[in-house]
This record gives C-alpha cells, structure tokens and sequence, in this order.
C-alpha cells in the first residue's frame, strides 16, 4: 500500500533496504516431542551448509515481497556482494542428545577438532543486489531453545514513508509480530491516516485485527486465531501445490525464480568459501 509503505529503497551494502534474519535449533520440541535428526543432519557436504539450507526460505520471501510475480532473470538481476560462515560447535553429549546416534560417524571424523568437538559450517550471512535492490539474509543455528522458545525471525523492509519490521524475541514472547516504523517526522501524519484506513480495509478479510501505538511506532495487532503456526503452513503450502497440480501448470514466474534463488544460495556460499 503506497500510502503507507512509499517505495521500496535501494538500499546500501551498509544499510540493505531488506533484512531477514533467522535463528534455528538443532535440539528443539516439535508438538511436544524432542525432535530426533539423523547424523548426516550434521554433514555439510550431504545437509548442505546453512546459506544453501534454511537460507533458501528467507531469499524466497525477498523476491516474493520486493517483486510479487515478476520473472528474475538471475545472469542480469542477482548481483552477490559479500558472503560469510561459521561454524556451531557440537559436543559428542550434544551429538548423541539429538541424534540418539553413539559418537560421530566416520565421514564426520575430518570436522572433529582436536578437542573431540564436531565444527559444523551451519551459520552465514550474505549481501546481494536483486533488481537493484540490497538485501541481507543471515542464518544462525543454536543447539538448543530456552524452554518454550522455538525458532525466530526478524525482518526489516525498507520504505521512502516507512519501515516494516517483525520481530520474534522476548519482548514478543516469542511470536512474530508486526511493526511500522517511520523514522522520518515529516511522514508520520500521512502514515498514521493511511495506516488506520489500511487497517480498516483488512477488516473484511481478517476481522480483528488493530493497531496500537507504543512508543513512535505502530504494531499491528493480530488475534490469537491467525497465529497458526509454522506446522499449519505445510498445509497451505500442500493447497497451492494441488491448486498447481490441478491447473496442470506453474506460474510463469515459478521456475526462473527458483533458479534465481539457487543461484543466490550457492553463489554465496562460492564466496563464503573463497572459491
């Protein structure tokens, strides 16, 4: 919504106009139940390293929120600026605790230092241009929650009126939530009356949702009942692939920006590894 959101910027190597940040667990409860991974979770060369792992989720909703239902063409529109990783440091307790796995595999022997700790290349982070635009994605993998948190994102969208920020920490108790940001004085009364009409207009579709003002900026209230949780997703994402199934094609934009995404992810990690 212009009115509210402007244009998205472009942003800078040093300020990206996009953020998303996402922070994992190796050992966590799933529906109550600690979850069991197997051991070549732990391998990089078979799991694959975080920037071309649970990254691919986070360069998804760049080019879905910059560029809804535009064709990328990633040899013209995908420019890699910076990529770096590191690893998490697992003990053979850890190990065996998530894995129920006795000790490490041999092909996990060569990631072993000398202190008998597994180093698993797991965490990055990279900057890229997509159509222009900067954005920076970062993966960080914990080996386990503090009791009752699960897995976090944060989020930041740059407008030329305001910036859209979701953040997941202990102020939140651990939900997403939406925030609208306006940093500069001279929009914060035309935001304020776009914002509520905005709002106004959700209503049909998602009753109950409101604003409150904390501070100089808006959070986006939305009912417990919208909170469906990350398992909920797997079954909205099942309904459009069926959709996709029955119409017998993809959408045009499909397939071009799944290359483009990979192509992001591996080039990243090309430059995380100095290739």
């Amino acid at each position: 919504m212009p009115g509210v959101f402007g244009e998205l910027q472009k942003g800078s190597p040093n300020n990206p106009s996009v953020t998303k940040e996402s922070v994992h667990h190796f050992f966590k409860y799933v529906t109550g139940n600690p979850i069991k991974r197997p051991a070549w979770y732990f391998d990089v060369t078979q799991q694959g390293e975080g920037l071309v792992d649970v990254t691919t989720h986070l360069v998804d909703l760049v080019q879905w929120e910059c560029f809804p239902g535009e064709i990328l063409d990633y040899t013209k529109d995908v420019e890699m600026i910076c990529a770096s990783h590191w690893q998490t440091e697992i003990t053979k307790e850890m190990f065996e605790k998530v894995t129920r796995h006795p000790g490490f595999p041999d092909y996990l022997k060569d990631d072993v230092d000398e202190n008998g700790v597994l180093q698993v290349f797991c965490n990055g982070d990279m900057i890229y241009k997509l159509k222009g635009v900067h954005a920076k994605v970062s993966v960080i993998w914990n080996f386990q929650a503090p009791e009752g948190i699960g897995d976090t994102h944060f989020s930041v969208m740059r407008g030329t009126k305001c910036d859209m920020v979701i953040k997941q920490g202990k102020e939140q108790n651990y939900k997403p939530e939406l925030y609208v940001d306006v940093p500069k004085s001279e929009n914060k009364a035309s935001v304020k009356d776009a914002l509520k009409k905005a709002i106004e207009k959700l209503q049909d579709k998602y009753p109950g949702v409101e604003l409150k003002l904390e501070g100089d900026v808006w959070r986006v209230i939305a009912p417990a009942k919208y909170h469906v949780g990350h398992e909920a997703h797997f079954g909205q994402v099942t309904e459009k692939y069926l959709k996709y199934l029955v119409d017998g094609k993809l959408p045009d934009w499909e397939v071009p920006n799944m290359i483009a995404k990979y192509y992001t992810t591996t080039s990243a990690v090309e430059m995380a590894r100095g290739q």
